[in-house]
């Protein structure tokens, strides 16, 4: 062989090598923009999937109470019969009847939204259920480290507390 020919030879070769790297440019080229369409189309259904769920919280906050809120207007509407029946009644009893009723009507409804009295009386004083307000002595030596009386009581909503009971320990 000659050297004229070497060289064609080596021409072709390179000549047939850059081909070959431009087709895995052109290849890799378009796998990087169909990569980046899928990311910036990813990266988009997050950004709605993001506000959608924001703004479905929003309204849910907004509208959270209205269950409750529309469940104990019955309870007010009792309230106000009993006002009503109050200005008018002279039969004490009555009234009273009437009030108790009440109470346990808004205790009911209490039950059915999850709410539950905590019950701290002659238990062990719990910092996670109760605030100690004041501390006397024990009148009982075994009631020493028990609550002894209950000043406010406390609730939990579905084993939350949502008001500490305030209470008097026995020291």
């Amino acid at each position: 062989m000659t050297t004229d020919k070497k060289t064609s030879k080596k021409k072709e070769e390179k000549a047939e090598k850059q081909e070959k790297l431009a087709l895995k440019i052109e290849e890799l080229e378009g796998q990087i923009e169909t990569l980046n369409d899928k990311y910036l189309r990813v990266n988009a259904e997050f950004d709605n999937f993001r506000k959608r769920t924001l703004r479905e919280k929003m309204e849910l906050t907004k509208t959270a109470g209205e269950h409750i809120l529309s469940n104990i207007l019955p309870v007010i509407d009792n309230f106000e019969r009993a006002i009503e029946a109050m200005s008018s009644s002279k039969d004490t009893e009555a009234i009273k009847e009437g009030i108790n009723l009440i109470y346990s009507n808004f205790q009911e409804f209490l039950k059915r939204n999850g709410v539950t009295e905590i019950t701290v009386i002659n238990e062990p004083f719990d910092t996670d259920t109760s605030e100690a307000i004041t501390k006397i002595p024990a009148p009982k030596e075994e009631q020493r480290g028990l609550v002894i009386d209950c000043t406010e009581k406390g609730y939990k909503l579905n084993d939350k507390v949502i008001r500490y009971a305030k209470v008097v320990v026995g020291e």
